[in-house]
């Protein structure tokens, strides 16, 4: 029974800040460090956004006992993860998948869990080396996972390729590019909703012996998630470390001395034993000093070394194309027994695992050879804070033994890394490179990745350039909002020819994943197999009042309606080209229109309209008037005495003239002019007369009609047809025009300034009869 875990962590802490304002249609990325938050060690990073939650490695604090080295993993509901990408097989990134894959909910929801190749491949004999380890240790409490976890946890993963593009659903997918750093390591770019984070993990961007360095990837992110491990520290050059190197392994057992390397069972050891292997080919009288690997591990993962040379540099695939192998060491031998080290006293080298030293066969061997002045130890890669690598570095004159008490400590100590990490130089040109507009810091202690925060900052004032740089603790979310904008691929028939710049385009928008199609309504069931359909809605509304008085009702909550007769000869009106209201008997109506927004809209209000006809007192007056409608309801009425509407189509220009409309236009200009006259009816010009341009009339002999705006003796001339100004002051003139355009947007009716969605039925429209004019 694995007992529930508990943490020390922070306090909780609100989220960091949002750079820029909330925006409905671009919500926010939170990114939350569930380890290797301003630490190294249990990285662990999760990516939220739109509703997708993606967690990026999972791995183990190799300073940290038992269950306290995991990931804050009780911050998470592990159940609702989309995916988790782990970028290389190393502990403090991948040791921790075992328990989260089988002892959390992740197994309940439909997450899984993503690795290259290569990465699966080591991972499986990894996480069993952890078991096997782990086993040795009395404290049981220390056992997180067993053989049956790691297997099924192995079983339960993809294996992906560079630069293959995995789209797992809902607008989410990602693409793994080469990292350098180990065989097998990736980075991420990952898009959410068209937001692009690139995730680094561990990277290297110097070409080694047998691995390619990072690559920059060919889509510029908006995020990138970098590592920070070595700070501000810039590294020797390469030649010049694997001479030091070599110098000092070579100083070492000519003076008779054992030299220890701690390393990973995979990674670095590969590099080393290459670099010795050649060194030792090349200095014979060096050949009869034993260069051992102590670990089965090692050995059993050179299979998998020699399977994926494809992924690596081009001297390793050019050296097996010539049947070269060269991880067949000629000096570089695998130490099957440890014994045979206490049976031989002479000088040797000797690569063993673990790296930090905490416990294993290298860490006995500390013990062993550390009080004896001619041997030596050679750290080899990044020392996290609390494990045993990092006291070496501090050269303490003793070091505690797991036996019990103290070892005096004689052997001499050196640090030449080969941790294919990123230094400043590389990491920092590198951030430039990617260019990405947020860079998240992660994978370092939070003095050096302040430094670089700081050194990065300056680094771009220099340029006059600003970057926005970010270094999260654990457990403290940090959320960034963007603005972005939508793009809508037009296909079909609506694609067939290209519009010109500033046309509408109209068409159905499907939104699937996060991405827009426009396209016909006829072209919907070839391309998404997707039909439409039209709803028509019906609604019958009792009325006790005359025809007429309903037209009056409408005509004065909408401005105009059309009169018409609907396919069964009934009597009907059409409001805003959106709903027909029907006459079904003297006392019933029935509204008609095809369903949409803007109809719903003009029904609801038409409805309410009619609802309130009966209680009305202004149905009381206009029934109480004797007028000829009281009993004539044929489709032929007069409607002057209840609506006095003219309409220019269907009457004289004189009536024209005396259009309610126009008088309310009257109105708005006096309260601006003060004297205004108008509407003037000018008639038209005689046969064979000629307009000169400042004539009312014009020379097809129409009558024009002109409203005269008067201030400080100076004339602006409104066409009333056209709604044109013209004034010998243009300063008049553009003021007028001003005002003409807000009067017509205040008098114009619903009628005019709205209509709805258009009739999804047939109407005969009836022309006014001869007593209408």
């Amino acid at each position: 029974m694995i007992p529930r875990r508990h943490h020390f962590k922070p306090a909780p802490q609100p989220t960091v800040q949002v750079l820029q304002p909330p925006d409905e249609d671009a919500p926010s990325l939170t990114i939350t460090m569930l380890g290797a938050g301003q630490e190294v060690g249990r990285s662990c990073c999760v990516i939220e956004h739109r509703g997708k939650k993606i967690v990026c490695d999972a791995g183990l604090h190799p300073a940290q006992p038992g269950i306290g080295a995991l990931p804050f993993i009780d911050e998470l509901d592990w159940s609702t993860v989309d995916a988790m990408l782990i970028t290389h097989f190393h502990v403090d990134h991948a040791a921790a998948l075992p328990y989260i894959m089988e002892k959390t909910n992740f197994k309940d929801g439909n997450g899984k869990v993503y690795m290259t190749h290569a990465t699966k491949a080591i991972y499986g004999l990894t996480m069993m080396d952890t078991v096997r380890l782990n086993d040795q240790n009395p404290d049981t409490s220390g056992r997180l996972y067993d053989e049956a976890d790691v297997q099924s946890s192995w079983q339960s993963t993809i294996a992906v390729d560079y630069h293959q593009d995995i789209v797992i659903a809902g607008g989410l997918r990602f693409t793994p590019y080469h990292a350098g750093h180990v065989l097998g390591a990736s980075m991420f770019l990952i898009e959410i909703a068209g937001l692009k984070i690139l995730y680094t993990g561990d990277y290297s961007r110097e070409e080694d012996r047998h691995l390619v360095m990072a690559e920059i990837p060919p889509v510029k992110p908006d995020v990138m998630i970098c590592e920070s491990t070595f700070g501000v520290h810039t590294l020797p050059d390469r030649k010049e470390k694997e001479e030091q190197f070599t110098t000092l392994v070579a100083n070492i057992v000519r003076r008779g001395g054992r030299c220890l390397m701690p390393i990973p069972s995979f990674g670095n050891g590969q590099e080393l034993a290459l670099l010795l292997d050649e060194y030792w080919n090349d200095h014979p009288e060096l050949q009869n000093i034993p260069v051992y690997f102590a670990s089965s591990l090692f050995q059993r993962g050179m299979r998998v070394y020699k399977t994926y040379v494809h992924t690596m540099n081009a001297n390793i695939r050019s050296r097996f194309a010539r049947r070269d192998n060269p991880f067949d060491f000629r000096f570089v031998k695998w130490l099957k027994d440890p014994q045979k080290l206490r049976e031989n006293k002479g000088p040797c080298v000797i690569m063993s695992s673990p790296q930090f030293m905490s416990f294993g066969l290298s860490r006995d061997l500390l013990e062993e050879w550390a009080p004896d002045s001619k041997n030596g130890v050679i750290v080899t890669g990044y020392s996290i804070e609390g494990t045993m690598a990092r006291t070496l570095l501090s050269e303490p004159d003793h070091i505690e033994s797991l036996k019990g008490g103290n070892v005096p400590r004689r052997l001499t100590v050196k640090e030449i890394s080969f941790g294919a990490h990123v230094d400043y130089a590389q990491n920092s040109k590198f951030i430039q490179e990617i260019g990405a507009q947020h860079v998240v810091l992660v994978h370092g202690e939070a003095s050096q990745m302040g430094r670089l925060r700081a050194a990065l900052r300056d680094t771009y004032a220099a340029k006059g350039q600003e970057i926005n740089i970010h270094t999260p603790k654990n457990c403290e979310p940090l959320t960034l909002t963007f603005r972005q904008e939508r793009m809508v691929k037009a296909i079909g028939s609506l694609a067939a020819t290209r519009p010109e710049h500033g046309t509408s385009v109209k068409g159905l928008l499907v939104s699937k994943d996060f991405s827009y199609t426009l396209l016909s309504p006829a072209d919907l069931h070839d391309f998404t197999g997707l039909s439409t359909s039209t709803i028509i809605q019906k609604q019958g509304v009792a009325i006790s009042v005359d025809w007429a008085v309903v037209r009056w009702y409408l005509e004065g909550m909408y401005g105009e309606v059309e009169e018409g007769v609907e396919e069964e000869g009934k009597a009907a009106f059409i409001i805003m080209n959106g709903v027909q209201v029907v006459q079904i008997s003297p006392t019933a109506v029935e509204l008609r229109w095809k369903s949409s927004s803007s109809n719903d809209m003009i029904a609801d209000s038409a409805l309410a309209l009619l609802l309130g006809i009966d209680g009305s007192p202004a149905t009381a007056k206009l029934t109480a008037s004797p007028n000829k409608h009281a009993c004539n309801h044929s489709n032929s009425h007069s409607h002057t005495d209840l609506y006095p509407h003219t309409y220019p189509g269907d009457k004289s220009a004189k009536d024209v003239a005396s259009n309610p409309e126009f008088e309310r236009l009257r109105m708005f200009l006096e309260a601006h002019f003060g004297h205004v006259e108008g509407p003037n009816l000018r008639p038209p010009l005689p046969p064979g007369a000629d307009g000169d341009g400042n004539d009312d009339k014009d020379k097809d002999g129409d009558d024009w009609l002109t409203m005269d705006v008067k201030l400080d003796n100076q004339t602006a001339r409104i066409d009333l047809i056209s709604m044109r100004v013209e004034s010998e002051s243009a300063e008049l003139q553009k003021r007028v025009e001003t005002v003409l355009e807000m009067a017509l947007t205040t008098v114009k009716s619903l009628s005019q300034t709205f209509l709805g969605g258009g009739l999804d039925v047939d109407m005969v429209k009836v022309e006014p009869n001869e007593s209408d004019s």
